[in-house]
């Protein structure tokens, strides 16, 4: 089967402008072009901009994303490469995981620190304050 651009767009929930981008960088193998010279995509090149998309979500730069995809045409010789990649984004997904959730507590502590000092409500009814006088004043 093929697939335009638009669909694979609405499909993979990407913009257009991304897609037209990872092609154009050469990572997304198996694009083909009908007469009017419009990217067409089958089954593969369709799960290489999943793989891609999940990959730039990780936070993968475009270089390391073509380094993936040269080394996965190499084929076999190079899975280990591959893996220690994905190993490597992986890492770097749980540090920023870890600090996130370390300044998610912050910003907890803060919220807690201000609803109890300033307004003396728990912080839960604090938020709910101010959530429903967002609502109300259409924010």
């Amino acid at each position: 089967m093929q697939y335009t651009v638009k669909e694979m767009a609405n499909e993979l929930q990407l913009t257009t402008h991304a897609i037209r981008y990872y092609t154009d960088q050469g990572l997304i193998p198996h694009v083909t072009r009908d007469k009017n010279n419009n990217r067409l995509f089958d089954d593969e090149a369709k799960l290489w901009l999943l793989n891609v998309k999940y990959m730039r979500n990780c936070g993968m730069s475009i270089h390391d994303i073509k380094r993936y995809v040269e080394l996965n045409n190499e084929g076999v010789a190079s899975i280990a490469e591959r893996f220690r990649i994905l190993l490597k984004q992986k890492e770097i997904i749980h540090m920023k995981m870890k600090e996130l959730q370390e300044s998610a507590n912050y910003l907890d502590r803060k919220i807690e620190y201000y609803a109890t000092t300033f307004l003396d409500i728990p912080a839960e009814e604090f938020v709910k304050k101010i959530s429903l006088e967002e609502l109300s004043a259409g924010l």
